[in-house]
């Protein structure tokens, strides 16, 4: 019985996919963090610019 424990201890098979999950789940937090930041900003940004394009176009004001 103390084999098999030691054995399951020992056992690294799995570890390097939960470390791939665990970065991958904290590079979306970050996404998401950075985007809901900075949403308000890109938004007059965008704005701004699909205003001066209808303008350009002759369609807006």
């Amino acid at each position: 019985m103390f084999k098999l424990f030691v054995r399951l201890i020992d056992d690294e098979r799995g570890a390097t996919a939960i470390e791939y999950g665990l970065i991958i789940a904290l590079m979306a937090v970050v996404i998401l963090t950075a985007l809901t930041a900075f949403s308000n900003t890109s938004t007059g940004v965008f704005n701004a610019a699909m205003a001066s394009i209808a303008a350009a176009m002759g369609g807006g004001s």
